[in-house]
């Protein structure tokens, strides 16, 4: 059964033409996938779908059995804070919060995680070892406020805070758009290694085509998207 079902999904925003027209689309439980599209073209805005932070205008985004166009927000928020977890763009990391207080920040929003991250002391442990496998293990670091490092650095936080927990769905938009090569491609092997550990399925989502052999399955979001608004 997949853990993200996609069944005639269409977008819009306000009154204008479709952003996303989409038949079906599914990733199965525990696997790495790759989705590329240029900038503009409703990537973003299908991990918004998929994240229960939008709705459709038609259609079904079922996420791990449940059609999220059926739930409350409220239930959307806590399917998402329980078995999901989203690397944003623009990161949005609380910026008066240490690195650990950032990454350990879904334990606080779900009793699920923090029990699967081992609760109390054991939740900062695991906030420890992922950020020490990111690259940033000083611990004069762990406890600065995140406005005091680099975006690169920033971004492996939010990376961290995504995977606390090993939920069921990683989703990641652009998680490496500020790294250089060598950086990326060490990058997405840990992320991937990080949810296999887990069990986690993984949706990343990049521009960057040259990418995609680093995934179980790559997928061009032209090729299922039949709205034209978003090209």
């Amino acid at each position: 059964m997949p853990v993200i079902d996609i069944r005639d999904l269409r977008f819009a925003w306000d009154d204008g033409p479709a952003l996303l027209d989409i038949a079906e689309y599914s990733v199965l439980p525990g696997e790495r996938v790759f989705l590329r599209g240029p900038s503009g073209s409703g990537k973003s805005t299908l991990l918004g779908l998929i994240a229960g932070v939008l709705e459709p205008q038609a259609g079904k985004v079922e996420v791990l059995g449940h059609d999220m166009t059926q739930l409350s927000g409220p239930k959307r928020d806590a399917l998402r804070a329980d078995r999901l977890g989203v690397i944003f763009q623009m990161f949005n990391l609380v910026p008066y919060l240490s690195l650990v207080q950032n990454v350990t920040l879904p334990c606080r929003f779900s009793s699920a995680r923090r029990k699967a991250a081992g609760g109390g002391d054991g939740m900062t442990r695991e906030a420890e070892r992922l950020l020490s496998r990111l690259g940033l293990s000083d611990p004069k670091m762990l406890e600065r406020p995140v406005t005091e490092l680099s975006v690169g650095q920033q971004q492996r936080v939010a990376v961290a805070r995504a995977l606390i927990g090993g939920p069921d769905i990683v989703i990641a938009d652009e998680p490496t758009s500020a790294l250089d090569a060598e950086a990326r491609d060490r990058f997405i092997e840990l992320l991937n290694e990080e949810a296999a550990r887990s069990g986690s399925a993984l949706l990343f989502v990049s521009h960057d085509g040259s990418l995609a052999g680093h995934f179980d399955r790559s997928v061009d979001l032209k090729e299922i998207n039949r709205a034209k608004g978003g090209v």
